[in-house]
């Protein structure tokens, strides 16, 4: 079902990277890890793109991190990057079944807008009592608050330049034990190297919960 929802707040979270909070309609309920359409029309045309929740729960509202390409974004990034408090877009959603469900152990790989997933999954992970680990694969940094308030907290995170390997850091994390799921949230490249790296420090790759921006 489609409907209108309207923003209540923009934030600039990192480079070309922004979060976007949005009223939640009424019954709207979503998980952390799950995606959303959000769609506008520009010059007549119907434009509408998929986005993962990047809040922990969903209440009175609800957050997506959105990551823009200045140069090759295209009209609805643009319209994103210059949306404000009070802009309308329409939603629907919530849709995808590779996300948190309520796991005593969260572990997320992630890249580029894939933290805004991997932050709310480990927030509401620590949040039910679980643990929690971050692999974050990216020259910028985005939501470097919400990060260090997790590991404040107790997560475990590994910060990691785009280009690096990643199995030393899931050999770190990844523990095998009972409850533990491992998610991936990220563009193809850092998803094919993520598969990789799992089943090379003795994990199941195919049980992952892997969202592939393409």
């Amino acid at each position: 079902m489609e409907t209108t929802v309207t923003v209540s707040a923009v934030e600039t979270v990192g480079r070309n990277t922004y979060a976007l909070r949005f009223h939640a309609p009424d019954d709207f309920a979503a998980e952390p890890g799950q995606f959303v359409k959000l769609g506008t029309e520009i010059d007549g045309e119907s434009i509408a793109r998929f986005y993962t929740l990047s809040s922990p729960t969903v209440g009175d509202s609800f957050e997506v991190t959105v990551g823009i390409d200045p140069d090759d974004g295209g009209d609805f990034s643009a319209f994103l990057a210059n949306a404000a408090a009070g802009t309308e877009m329409t939603l629907s959603g919530p849709y995808g079944d590779q996300h948190y469900a309520g796991e005593s152990r969260a572990v997320v790989v992630a890249g580029g807008p894939g933290v805004g997933p991997a932050v709310a999954i480990a927030e509401r992970a620590l949040d039910d009592g679980g643990e929690a680990a971050i692999v974050y694969r990216d020259d910028d940094v985005a939501h470097a608050d919400r990060i260090e308030r997790l590991t404040d907290r107790g997560a475990t995170v590994h910060l990691l330049d785009a280009d690096a390997d990643l199995r030393d850091a899931l050999e770190d994390v990844v523990t095998g034990g009972a409850g533990e799921a491992i998610f991936v949230y990220g563009f193809a490249d850092l998803v094919d190297d993520a598969t990789a790296a799992i089943e090379a420090v003795g994990g199941d790759a195919d049980a992952a919960k892997i969202e592939n921006f393409g």
